[in-house]
C-alpha cells in the first residue's frame, strides 16, 4: 500500500511471453513479403496468415499508438518492450477501410483483450498481403529472444516468443 502511495512500484520482470494476436499460420520473419520487415529494419518479430479477422493483445500493457488508417497498433509492456502489431502489407492505402477498432491510444489493455476487427477478404482484395507482422520495435534493448516452434496459431493462447530486457 505504501509503496503505491508514494510511486514505488515492484520491479517489473524483464522477462515477457508473447503470445499470437492473431488466429492462423505462423510466418517466419524472413518469410514475410516486405523487404522493412523481413530484413528486420523495424525490429525482430515473426508474422501471421490470418484464418480470422480479429486481433487481441499479444501482451497487457498501454496502447501508444492507434494509426489513424487503423491498420496498426503499437503496445508497449510495463516492462518497457514495444510491440507493433501490422495488419497487412500495404494495408495504409486502405485508409481504414475494412478496419474497425476496439480500443484508443492510451488505453490499458490485457493479454488476450480484443483491439481489432478486419475484413479478410477485403485485405486480400485491396492490399498487397494478408501476411501481417508482430514486430519487436525496440529490440535494440533485447538480451535474448527465444521462438517457440509453432505453426498453426490460436488468438490470445497460443506463445510465440520470450523476450528478456538487458
Amino acid at each position: 500500500m505504501f509503496k503505491k502511495m508514494f510511486g514505488k512500484s515492484e520491479p517489473q520482470s524483464k522477462k515477457l511471453e508473447i503470445v499470437s494476436p492473431i488466429t492462423g499460420e505462423y510466418v517466419a520473419i524472413e518469410d514475410i513479403p516486405d523487404p522493412v520487415f523481413a530484413q528486420k529494419m523495424m525490429g525482430e518479430g515473426f508474422g501471421i496468415k490470418p484464418t480470422e479477422g480479429i486481433v487481441v493483445a499479444p501482451i497487457s500493457g498501454e496502447v501508444v499508438n492507434v494509426f489513424p488508417t487503423k491498420h496498426a497498433i503499437g503496445i508497449k509492456a510495463e516492462n518497457g518492450v514495444e510491440l507493433l502489431i501490422h495488419v497487412g502489407l500495404e494495408t495504409v492505402a486502405m485508409k481504414g477501410a475494412g478496419f474497425k477498432t476496439h480500443i484508443g491510444q492510451g488505453d490499458i489493455v490485457q493479454k488476450g483483450d480484443t483491439l481489432l476487427e478486419f475484413d479478410i477478404a477485403l485485405i486480400e482484395k485491396e492490399a498487397s498481403s494478408i501476411i501481417s507482422p508482430v514486430i519487436i520495435t525496440n529490440s535494440d534493448v533485447l538480451s535474448e529472444i527465444k521462438f517457440e516452434n509453432q505453426t498453426l496459431l490460436t488468438k490470445g493462447e497460443t506463445p510465440i516468443m520470450t523476450v528478456e530486457m538487458k
